[in-house]
């Protein structure tokens, strides 16, 4: 019971809206500040000086979780950081909330080391929960599967943005 009531204080989750490729830059100005953010990233091929080589890219390009009990004065704060467009939402006091669930799932893809590749969000499909493995009870979108190979979305809505994984179809169960 404690765990529930602890939950019920913690902050939802936000989102921060950035400038083109400023996903990082807003990170680590609210980051020395003590905000709490989440920038999940993945590894991607990028070109430099004309030469190719993998590195960490944002996976929601432009976008970053915040999760901090916004009033006035945390809102200005943060609204400070330069690279930052807006904190999606009407005003400061009416932000639009990102719920756990869906956060607490791009974490452990993020975790998990497994390929994961940015997707169009979707709207149809079926929901499955994986039942086993590194991943075992996130739920998400099977888009297409066979007896041994699917890909498995991840979505957060607010965003309209997802994430996909290869996995092994046999882990599957309808969520």
């Amino acid at each position: 019971m404690l765990e529930t009531g602890r939950e019920s204080m913690t902050p939802p989750w936000r989102v921060l809206w950035t400038r083109s490729n400023c996903e990082q830059l807003v990170y680590d100005q609210l980051a020395v500040k003590g905000f709490d953010l989440f920038l999940p990233t993945v590894e991607a091929w990028a070109r430099r000086g004309g030469v190719r080589r993998r590195e960490r890219a944002p996976l929601f390009r432009g976008y970053l979780f915040l999760r901090h009990a916004v009033d006035k004065a945390s809102y200005l704060e943060v609204c400070k950081a330069r690279g930052l467009v807006r904190l999606l939402g009407e005003r400061w006091d009416q932000l639009e909330v990102v719920p756990d669930g869906e956060i607490h799932a791009i974490q452990r893809l993020v975790r998990s080391e497994l390929p994961i590749l940015p997707y169009p969000y979707l709207r149809e499909g079926q929901r499955v929960r994986i039942t086993e493995g590194p991943l075992a009870n996130v739920e998400g979108i099977l888009v297409r599967g066979n007896p041994k190979k699917g890909l498995l979305v991840v979505s957060v809505n607010l965003l309209q943005r997802s994430a996909a994984v290869h996995l092994d179809c046999t882990q599957l169960e309808a969520a």
